[in-house]
């Protein structure tokens, strides 16, 4: 097989999560196991960081590695899903995955993914860690895809534990109280590993307080808070706090979104619990990095900016949470009128969403080219019971081509809603 046909085996014989929903999901590690087992156990030969949490864990993991690999440390990245290219979901320095790695290490497992059947996702998660352990790189930043206990990553025993918080996401896999939610993400706290939450609530602290050692977890908003920031020049500017010093330092981010501010707090904790480890990472270092994580990562679709007169920007904000921290960005954008491309999947709390949304808002409802996607007549129905008007599109690239063709200079146009949608904007077509 070649490349091409590699990826279409891949995603045709494998059950997967983004397309399928909760029938792709195996909820146990014996999968990976087998899988590692097979592979000399790959992810026992280097070091990681592990990240979990609702919102926030992509940003916060390609944060991590940008600094990591500013600081000089071969730094491995797993995150999914990816929006383009599937090698987007292992990259080592910010380069993804060679083609030819793919090909060879599903030929190298191809029989035993006959005899056991493992999803999409499990495969990745092996494939990421023999990636890495051939690589032989200094640390990697694994995400969680969903949730934490039963995730495919969690095999791993890691310097660093992350959680970033916790919200109203995939209710039907990890509970219907934040305190089930918290108690699955905390399955990712090892023993004599220190963590770091990055936002906690009545509800949630008590599951993580009993899921850790007490000297070995850390909440980030503890020890430093933000004072101040700003949005200039598709940056954010962010004035930090370190409480018991009453020191204030000021953080340059090329991640313009407001809501970057909470993940910044965590991954500024966690550089702490990383230093405490030995790992040198100045301050100069994490200064660097921050100001250039979409260049040394390749990070997209977070307040993503692909065009001015009329702006238009893709976030890839999803859930109650998310759509929560698009509207405080709103707020602080000026424009005149807000035009928003929305498409979402069948899976998520459609009716939290959309209660969110203004209705002062032009709505495009579109739907991204998966079977879990809600179609667009649906949403557009569903939408109305809110008051959001709008037409339907077959797809996003051309529900945002009228949105554009509609828009004067001084508006907006917002993509946002799902991930699988961000991921099929033609931004080449819509560049200024």
């Amino acid at each position: 097989m070649n490349y091409s046909e590699t990826i279409c085996y891949l995603f045709e014989k494998l059950p997967m999560f983004s397309r399928q929903g909760e029938s792709a999901y195996k909820k146990d590690l014996t999968n990976t196991i087998r899988l590692c087992e097979a592979l000399g156990n790959p992810h026992k030969k280097f070091r990681t960081i592990h990240v979990a949490g609702t919102n926030g864990k992509g940003s916060t993991s390609h944060m991590l590695a940008a600094i990591l690999q500013t600081a000089g440390y071969k730094t491995g990245l797993y995150t999914s899903p990816h929006l383009h290219d599937f090698r987007e979901r292992i990259k080592l320095n910010g380069v993804p995955c060679g083609e030819d790695f793919v090909v060879s290490f599903t030929q190298k497992v191809q029989s035993l993914i006959e005899e056991i059947n493992p999803s999409f996702f499990e495969i990745t998660v092996a494939m990421a860690f023999d990636y890495f352990a051939q690589q032989e790189v200094d640390i990697a930043v694994i995400e969680v895809g969903l949730g934490g206990r039963l995730d495919s990553t969690n095999v791993i025993t890691p310097e660093l534990s992350i959680i970033t918080n916790i919200g109203w996401d995939h209710m039907n896999l990890l509970g219907n109280t934040l305190e089930a939610i918290a108690g699955e993400k905390a399955g990712i706290i090892k023993p004599f590993v220190p963590v770091v939450i990055g936002a906690a609530t009545p509800q949630t602290r008590p599951v993580f307080d009993a899921a850790a050692t007490s000297n070995l977890i850390c909440y980030a908003g503890e020890k430093r808070y933000v004072s101040d920031w700003l949005f200039r020049d598709h940056h954010l500017q962010v004035t930090v706090v370190e409480k018991e010093k009453n020191e204030y330092e000021s953080y340059l981010l090329d991640l313009p979104g407001f809501y970057q501010t909470k993940n910044l707090l965590t991954v500024l904790a966690a550089c702490d619990q990383l230093k405490r480890l030995g790992w040198k990472i100045d301050h100069s270092i994490i200064h660097k990095a921050l100001q250039q994580t979409k260049k040394l990562t390749g990070l997209h679709g977070r307040w993503e900016i692909i065009r001015q007169y009329p702006w238009i920007i893709m976030d890839v904000g999803h859930n109650v949470d998310g759509i929560s921290a698009i509207n405080e960005q709103l707020e602080l954008m000026n424009f005149r009128h807000l035009h928003i491309v929305l498409g979402m999947v069948k899976d998520k709390d459609i009716t939290g969403v959309l209660q969110l949304l203004p209705a002062h808002a032009q709505y495009y409802f579109t739907k991204a080219g998966i079977p879990r996607a809600l179609d667009e007549l649906s949403l557009q129905q569903t939408a109305q019971e809110f008051g959001l008007k709008g037409k339907s599109y077959i797809e996003v690239n051309e529900a945002i081509q009228d949105a554009l063709n509609h828009a004067a200079p001084e508006d907006l146009i917002l993509v946002c809603g799902s991930v699988f949608l961000v991921g099929e904007v033609n931004t080449a077509l819509f560049r200024n």
